[in-house]
């Protein structure tokens, strides 16, 4: 029986807007997942150096033994060559295809049907011949743009009518979502993608469609729900923050959707709801694009194989006003600000970021002081996997990563004007990186932990966790003494992961 953690992946590419684009992807073998990228950056010496990035497909040939299915220039469903660590390749735009079909674009739904049969001829190749076989098989889904919503179109309509009449949909483990428009896509001066602009099923962005083939039911529940359907926390959402980078038309779409999004896909519309997910800067495709990045694999891997989750809260108790600020509230004006949080997570010993929200990148976490303060609301800063296999240094047992965090002054806005006297924008109320070591074995969870202010670089403080159903939780004050300041505590959550 094929057991977890290497499970057998299925990815589903995203969206072809022209006939052209859809010839390009049935040409390619891999539908994008082969597509690589060398990235330029600044060494310590100065000089420019280069990181290349093979491709998620090579990656994980070389650092976790998948194979392709591909035996004399076709997919070998022959039970005797296939590994468990294979990968497969949902070829959905071949039917499309003018050079191999009709080159008729059938609606989602039939994409979602066709995933089910795909599935089930794997299965069948796969699996063996007994019951139990069968109903233990699984696969891991990955998917890009519209891909992930083929994805849940399977998950949330097809393969619950197939098991209401008595089929065997094959169920998937985990799903990995590259910038897939959850939520649909929005352009800045229309909003929704219209529903009458049916013309290459770019309707398939739109609210309304997406409840048909979501099969969502009920009013209340926002086109970004699983429904019940699938559990939310194997269903992981990587978000792209460059809109910059998005050159599709001519930079057209970038502009058309606006800042806060990878270019086409708004951050708010790039998750579903209660998943874990996190924000990379990187845009929809291309060269930076989100796919073939070092970002992206790092999570998909962490996620469909690592050992731990760790989530990140902060729980605000308070932030203070500015002295003259202050006195004005005191007066009895009516004061009112928000803030951002910035986080950036990585792991021990790699150049690369796991999570990455930013002011400066138009990704960070905004933070009203009704909500959050005087509501007392959670700000959610990260969710992260880590992995044993990934531990940088070796024969250290504990998994290595860093939290930086920072959380900035605002403009303070007095009985409706905006006071930007003394106010030097990019001041922060607090800033400082965090340094952790997590180790988890049978005996339980250790957690040794640092701030950059006083010791860089080091974890040297052993950290105090209690027990809270199935996790293991940690609180550490963050606190200035200055005004404005903040007193609150960092909430680290970690539980095993399967």
């Amino acid at each position: 029986m094929i057991k977890p953690p290497f499970l057998p992946i299925v990815y589903v590419r995203g969206y072809a807007g022209t006939q052209s684009a859809v010839e390009d992807a049935v040409a390619d073998p891999y539908m994008g997942f082969n597509i690589g990228a060398t990235k330029f950056r600044q060494r310590w010496t100065g000089d420019i150096g280069r990181h290349i990035f093979e491709s998620p497909l090579v990656r994980l040939m070389k650092d976790y033994d998948y194979k392709d299915v591909f035996v004399d220039g076709q997919e070998s469903f022959d039970s005797r060559r296939l590994p468990a660590r294979s990968v497969w390749i949902y070829r959905y735009y071949e039917p499309v295809s003018k050079d191999l079909a009709q080159g008729e674009r059938p609606e989602i739904e039939d994409y979602a049907r066709g995933l089910a049969d795909f599935l089930q001829r794997l299965r069948a190749a796969m699996a063996g011949s007994t019951k139990r076989a069968q109903r233990g098989f699984k696969v891991y889904l990955v998917a890009h743009s519209m891909g992930g919503l083929v994805v849940r179109a399977y998950l949330q309509n097809i393969a619950p009518a197939m098991a209401a009449a008595g089929g065997d949909p094959v169920a998937a483990d985990k799903v990995f979502t590259y910038a897939t428009p959850h939520g649909g896509i929005d352009f800045r001066l229309i909003g929704n993608v219209p529903g009458f602009l049916q013309f290459h099923n770019v309707d398939n962005f739109n609210a309304k469609r997406m409840r048909e083939y979501l099969a969502i039911r009920g009013r209340n529940k926002p086109v970004r729900a699983l429904d019940g359907h699938f559990d939310a926390a194997r269903f992981f959402c990587l978000i792209g923050t460059n809109s910059r980078d998005y050159r599709v038309l001519y930079g057209l779409s970038s502009a058309a959707v606006g800042p806060l999004s990878d270019g086409l896909v708004q951050i708010r519309n790039a998750y579903v709801e209660n998943s874990p997910r996190a924000f990379v800067h990187r845009s929809h495709a291309g060269h930076y694009g989100i796919v073939n990045s070092e970002e992206g694999y790092q999570n998909l891997v962490r996620f469909f194989f690592g050992d731990v989750r760790v989530d990140g809260y902060l729980d605000i108790d308070t932030i203070t006003l500015p002295d003259r600020v202050r006195r004005e509230k005191e007066s009895g004006k009516q004061v009112r600000a928000s803030y951002h949080v910035e986080v950036v997570v990585r792991t021990q010993g790699a150049n690369w970021d796991m999570h990455r929200r930013l002011v400066s990148e138009e990704s960070a976490i905004f933070c009203d002081y009704a909500t959050y303060v005087r509501g007392k609301k959670l700000v959610h800063l990260f969710s992260s996997f880590l992995s044993k296999k990934e531990i940088a240094t070796r024969g250290k047992r504990t998994m290595g990563f860093a939290l930086e965090l920072g959380v900035l002054v605002p403009e303070y806005e007095v009985d409706g004007w905006l006071r930007a006297d003394r106010h030097f924008a990019g001041g922060y109320i607090f800033r400082d990186k965090l340094n952790l070591q997590l180790a988890m074995d049978k005996q339980g969870v250790r957690m040794r932990y640092g701030w950059d202010s006083e010791l860089p670089n080091e974890a040297a403080e052993q950290a105090s966790l209690f027990k809270d159903e199935a996790c293991w939780i940690c609180e550490l004050p963050v606190e200035t003494h200055a005004d404005p300041g903040i007193r609150a505590r960092l909430r680290l959550k970690a539980s095993q992961w399967k």
